[in-house]
């Protein structure tokens, strides 16, 4: 009988987020991919060093050890070809890894096999991919190189996850106003509706996925995923965040509504492992105290256009 991936958590994860593979991409970039294929086989057997999200994904497999069934799969999905992932399986295996499950593309788009395995999140270094992703309704984020400051020793007992609100938990329907039309304008906006829930963005399901995953867990205290809302809302905009998570039926554990106070030093004391913003001026900051991804906007949700 088929293996069946609607039950777990499904992380799909890129090679370069796994691993540290910035100079074997510049091989490729500049020399092309004849040049990357050979300098790969040529090294096959030399262990890559930790990338962005290597401490994330060991920490979301080893929630397997947590329950009688499987709570996690991750299937790293490349545009590597399968000549040149051996390297890969290689460290995974050095690194005793329990990813057994791999897309390989060979330089064609991964985003058409995303839904094929059943994908909850898809983390890449690739901005093209991670766009392509989010447009087919796959929770997808650009994760920024390894901020200086993480120990890549330290074994993460509890994930933490935090999340910004607009176009990421929620549509970019607020935010396409504020862009727009101003503070003002926003702030009439989310007070008018602050009984009609948002919509969803492009990460409400994965938050619902981890909401599941938690329930498992009597404890909810001693559950092993841990969520924030760090946002730039603040009163009276916060009402209307707060009531659509209540009517998703969504439980998240912090809430931090900053109305434009910086966002670092909030991640950093609630110490998150990843932190998914959809703008450059957050997410870039926040990359220096926590790991840190980027989330494009869907197709036709950019307030700027």
């Amino acid at each position: 009988m088929p293996y069946d991936l609607t039950e777990p958590l499904v992380i799909g994860i890129g090679s370069r987020a796994l691993f540290n593979l910035e100079e074997e991409n510049k091989i490729y970039e500049e020399c092309g991919v004849d040049e990357y294929e050979k300098y790969q086989v040529e090294h096959e057997n030399d262990i890559l060093q930790k990338g962005p999200a290597f401490q994330l994904v060991k920490a979301f497999l080893n929630l397997n050890t947590l329950q009688d069934k499987r709570l996690v799969e991750v299937i790293v999905m490349s545009r590597n070809s399968p000549n040149t992932s051996l390297r890969i399986f290689n460290s995974i295996k050095d690194y005793d890894l329990d990813i057994t499950r791999a897309a390989l593309t060979g330089g064609a788009e991964i985003a058409p096999y995303l839904k094929a395995f059943k994908t909850d999140l898809f983390l890449s270094a690739n901005e093209k991919d991670v766009k392509q992703a989010v447009d087919s309704d796959v929770a997808a984020g650009m994760i920024l190189p390894r901020n200086p400051r993480a120990d890549p020793r330290a074994k993460i007992e509890q994930i933490r996850i935090a999340f910004d609100g607009d176009a990421v938990l929620f549509d970019a329907e607020s935010e396409r106003i504020y862009k727009r039309k101003g503070m003002q304008a926003f702030m009439e906006n989310e007070q008018s509706k602050a009984d009609i829930p948002l919509q969803k963005g492009p990460f409400a399901n994965f938050l619902l996925t981890l909401a599941h995953i938690q329930s498992l867990f009597t404890d909810k205290d001693k559950a092993p995923i841990r969520t924030a809302l760090v946002t730039s809302r603040n009163a009276p905009a916060h009402e209307r965040a707060v009531k659509t998570l209540r009517k998703w039926g969504v439980r998240i554990d912090e809430a931090f509504f900053l109305g434009g106070v910086s966002k670092t030093d909030v991640l950093s004391a609630f110490g998150a492992h990843i932190f998914f913003d959809d703008q450059h001026v957050h997410a870039d900051p926040a990359s220096e105290v926590v790991p840190a991804a980027v989330v494009p906007y869907r197709e036709g949700d950019n307030p700027e256009d």
